[in-house]
């Protein structure tokens, strides 16, 4: 894959890709940008996330911002076992419904629910300056892997990408998600996809992105394109 992915970087030798600390500071800024000044209503809306509203989905996130900050400041040896594409394999389908009910059981606790952007903007600004700290040509263990730190960081700019996504579905003022972060996102569904197969002409990227993850059904136009690869999708969940 491209260097901006960062995809297969298992410590080997070489030029570094660009550090991504500036696609993750640009995905959560994107995060930061679409909750900031909602009202309590509007933090009750629907997100594409089955039986999630906002103030749920950006619990999860900072569940996921905080697992970055605990595997940034705790480096493993290498060489990493999985990469920014082979990771996501492992998550093609919905869990048995015990996160989504931890997420909004953790959800309830605040007082109300624009109590969680606070919660979210510490500990995603922590996040990136951890990032920014990290050493490119190292490793972490997060969730029963090892991952350089560009590839790890790539798995956090393509959750963040299309969660995005999913917290903005009925906030039609939300701003779309940084062209930089996408394209970290988009690199990783191009190595899911595999190289025998490409997108359809027709798509922008945030309309592969929400086919490819499940968020909008194929039409039978996008099956004709796709041929074969059409019974791959989604590509991951």
């Amino acid at each position: 894959m491209d260097a901006l992915t960062g995809v297969g970087g298992t410590g080997d030798a070489g030029p570094l890709p660009p550090p991504h600390h500036g696609a993750l500071a640009r995905a959560y800024a994107g995060i930061t940008a679409t909750v900031d000044g909602l009202d309590d209503r509007d933090m009750l809306r629907a997100t594409r996330c089955r039986g999630w509203v906002v103030a749920d989905l950006l619990v999860h996130l900072t569940g996921d911002a905080r697992r970055a900050l605990v595997a940034l400041a705790t480096p493993t040896a290498g060489p990493g076992d999985t990469d920014a594409v082979s990771y996501w394999r492992g998550f093609t389908g919905p869990d048995d419904g015990r996160h989504a009910w931890w997420v909004r059981r953790s959800a309830s606790a605040f007082d109300r629910p624009t109590g969680t952007v606070a919660s979210w903007t510490e500990t995603a600004s922590a996040a990136v300056r951890a990032a920014h700290r990290a050493d490119p040509r190292g490793f972490v263990a997060t969730q029963g892997h090892v991952l350089s730190v560009l590839d790890f960081l790539a798995t956090l700019v393509t959750e963040a990408v299309v969660h995005h996504l999913d917290l903005a579905v009925e906030l039609p003022d939300a701003p779309v998600p940084d062209q930089a972060a996408v394209d970290v996102a988009v690199g990783t569904v191009d190595g899911l996809l595999s190289d025998e197969a490409v997108r359809p002409t027709d798509w922008s990227d945030l309309d592969y992105l929400l086919k490819a993850t499940g968020r909008l059904s194929l039409t039978e136009h996008d099956r004709t394109a796709l041929g074969e690869a059409a019974g791959w999708f989604p590509l991951l969940g």
